[in-house]
């Protein structure tokens, strides 16, 4: 019998095989067979120059990209391939009009598509000429049941930005003349996306999440972004807003699809198109009743308006240069964006509530084929659904931030609803408190400071008690949660005060003594357990959009430049400071000598800036 050698692969066997997940994000993408009139394509080449100065090793595992077993640093093939795949700019209008020639070899064998939605910005606003500015779809990857769509930012100048459109001109990729329409990003912008989200992610927020950062000449980058499912109402509302029955339904069923099949949504077997749209209709009322009760409790800012442009179907947090985390509750400020002012954080409600009224008609139109005025659905039985689901997670949110199990909210929401609701209305009189000085400018807006902590009014009230054994005096009281905005004349212990004040705590110690005893708690422990989980939950240095800006500065500037797995270490040392989540495992990385050294310059940082904007 003769011996048979087996053949060893060879190094770029290896290195194929081993990398195979990003050949799957060469520009094919579901999206163009089943919503044809959803996008724009474009051929591609590569663009050279760029260097990855960052990828998301933990992110890539989960979609299938690199091995589980991969080690959390870069060499050169995979380096070679993420720029091989993701380092390109679009052949544009531009281009072709001035019959620019690029080298055939450079040219990408497929096309990338950019998709049309609704803005609000653009002067046709029906969607006609508005959707990927400067973004380009990758593809998306399939790993353990879930999909995951990818997507790079700064990818080239595409017809569907404002510029192109008020202008009436097509733009050569980077154009120094214009800014937002030139398809071009910067790092800056890639690495503020890259914190935010990752904070926000780890509380449990839903957000795209920044997969990796090719760097240019002169701070320019491709920013490259993955999630479950990049749709946003807006790519609904333009082909709604035209009267497109066919590319609506196409656009709709293609989300019920995708969501179905990440298993977020239940494989339901609907007997018809009246069941299957009206469970889609629920799923969503539901989503944006917990998403903006979420921002409110959160002091999230993100700019909601009625086109469904900066929010994902599933409330999840896409473009983060108009998202915002405030450390306190400054409910009047507003973005001033040159032509207008945008919504406060209350007035999100309102139009996630209108996005959820525009979904009604929606679905009336896909059952009866016939576009109704969006004012007969004003009173539709799902706005009272909307209202009274806010509400539920309103009060679910509340009782999180005291400290309480989750085990207890049920008992809680059923039989102490009279004094959650005392409870409820100091509290929010109190964080609605604004200072006496009235609205003034910021750089990048108008605003009104709120005068009150009340995370650190949560997170003192325990354990003073469980340390003295009895209630706050009013002054007391206001000394622990006076912000660094409160002027002497803010702080007046009125009659109406002095009343909010006893009724927060009467009605604070109820909850507590209530859920004691019917959980056979003795008070002391139910006390411990409140102090120790609010402690977390209310955490003294919180991020705010302010230290993320001053954090990316320090960052960028960093000497010597950080290499990408320093940042993505430094990024996962950050994100473990900033979980607020008293029942995920603490872990520590035991960051090096520089490492340590920078994040103690962002810890001083973020507590610099814990009750800005």
């Amino acid at each position: 019998m003769m011996n048979t050698v087996k053949k060893t692969p060879s190094v770029p066997d290896l290195v194929k095989k081993t990398y195979q997940g990003f050949s799957k994000l060469n520009g094919e993408h579901p999206f163009k067979d089943k919503v044809p009139l959803g996008r724009i394509e474009y051929q591609a080449r590569f663009k050279k120059g760029g260097r990855v100065a960052f990828f998301h090793y933990d992110l890539a595992k989960e979609m299938g990209l690199i091995p589980k077993n991969h080690p959390n640093q870069m060499n050169a093939e995979l380096e070679e391939m993420i720029l091989k795949t993701f380092s390109l700019v679009i052949i544009n209008e531009y281009d072709i009009e001035n019959k620019i020639k690029f080298s055939p070899e450079d040219i990408k064998p497929h096309t990338y598509m950019a998709t049309r939605y609704l803005q609000i910005q653009h002067p046709d606003k029906s969607g006609r000429t508005s959707g990927d500015g400067r973004t380009v779809w990758n593809g998306c990857v399939r790993q353990n049941g879930k999909t995951w769509d990818v997507s790079s930012c700064g990818t080239g100048a595409t017809r569907l930005s404002p510029a192109c459109n008020i202008n009436k001109k097509f733009y050569q990729t980077g154009d120094p003349s214009i800014s937002y329409g030139c398809g071009l990003s910067e790092v800056s912008e890639g690495y503020e996306t890259l914190f935010f989200s990752e904070v926000l992610g780890k509380n449990h927020l839903k957000t795209e999440k920044i997969l990796a950062i090719i760097e240019y000449d002169k701070g320019l980058s491709i920013n490259v972004r993955a999630y479950e499912n990049l749709m946003r109402p807006s790519h609904f509302f333009g082909h709604l807003k035209q009267g497109n029955y066919e590319t609506l339904k196409q656009v709709t069923d293609y989300y019920i699809e995708r969501q179905t099949m990440n298993g977020v949504w239940e494989n339901v077997n609907h007997k018809n198109d009246s069941e299957k749209y009206h469970y889609f209709l629920q799923k969503v009322a539901n989503i944006f009743a917990k998403t903006v009760a979420d921002f409110e409790d959160q002091y999230i800012f993100c700019w909601l308006d009625w086109d469904g442009d900066n929010i994902l179907m599933d409330g999840g947090i896409i473009d983060y240069g108009s998202i915002r985390q405030f450390g306190l509750f400054h409910s009047e400020y507003r973005y001033d964006d040159v032509e207008r002012f945008s919504t406060t954080i209350i007035e999100q409600k309102q139009k996630a509530k209108y996005i959820v009224q525009t979904f009604a008609q929606i679905v009336d139109f896909l059952l009866t084929k016939k576009k109704k005025n969006i004012n007969q659905f004003t009173h539709h039985k799902i706005s009272k659904y909307f209202d009274e689901t806010f509400e539920q997670y309103k009060y679910q949110n509340l009782l999180a931030k005291i400290g309480f199990k989750k085990t207890h909210h049920e008992w809680i929401l059923k039989s102490q609803m009279k004094t959650l609701r005392d409870f409820r209305k100091a509290f929010t009189f109190f964080e609605t408190a604004k200072s006496d000085r009235g609205p003034y400018k910021v750089a990048d807006g108008i605003t009104r400071d709120a005068i009150f902590c009340m995370r650190d009014i949560l997170r003192e009230v325990p354990q003073l008690y469980l340390t003295t054994n009895k209630q706050l005096t009013p002054e007391e009281f206001i000394e622990i949660m006076k912000s660094s905005y409160a002027k002497k004349a803010d702080l007046k212990l009125t009659p109406l005060r002095l009343k909010q004040i006893q009724r927060f705590q009467k009605s604070y110690f109820s909850l507590l003594k209530s859920v004691g005893k019917h959980f056979n708690v003795l008070e002391s422990q139910m006390l411990l357990d409140i102090t120790m989980r609010s402690s977390i939950i209310n955490k003294y240095d919180r991020v705010t959009g302010d230290s993320i800006t001053h954090i990316v500065n320090k960052i960028t500037k960093t000497k010597p430049k950080l290499k990408p797995d320093e940042l993505f270490l430094l990024m996962k040392e950050f994100t473990l400071y900033q979980n607020l989540d008293p029942d995920q495992k603490s872990e520590s990385l035991n960051p090096e000598p520089r490492q340590k050294q920078i994040m103690q310059g962002l810890y001083s940082i973020v507590r610099e800036c814990r009750e800005g904007l």
